[in-house]
């Protein structure tokens, strides 16, 4: 049985692209960063050992961890941005063709 309300049209607001954009670029960036540490600290806490010298931990920071952040901070903002614009356009689209049909 179907409901006698009308389902609500969603518009898609375009001010919001970047704010979604910019939170995910950052959570994706810090995530990334994390786990870049992690494997540097356990490559260098190895190496250290194999070397029979104390590890290098500042090789993990400078080397490994940052690089890799800012690789993928700037590949996340750019398809980001695109599947946002993207999103955006095709909602756009589709909230037009139910306002015109019904």
């Amino acid at each position: 049985m179907m409901s006698a309300t009308p389902a609500r049209l969603v518009t898609p607001r375009w001010y919001f692209i970047p704010v979604r954009v910019l939170i995910v670029t950052f959570l994706l960036t810090l995530l990334s960063f994390a786990a870049s540490l992690l494997l540097g600290i356990v490559a260098a806490v190895i190496a250290g050992w194999i070397r029979g010298v104390p590890p290098n931990l500042t090789v993990a920071y400078r080397h490994v961890a940052l690089p890799t952040a800012i690789t993928v901070a700037a590949t996340g903002l750019i398809a980001m941005t695109i599947m946002e614009i993207r999103n955006y356009r095709q909602t756009k689209a589709l909230s037009g063709i139910a306002r015109s049909s019904g």
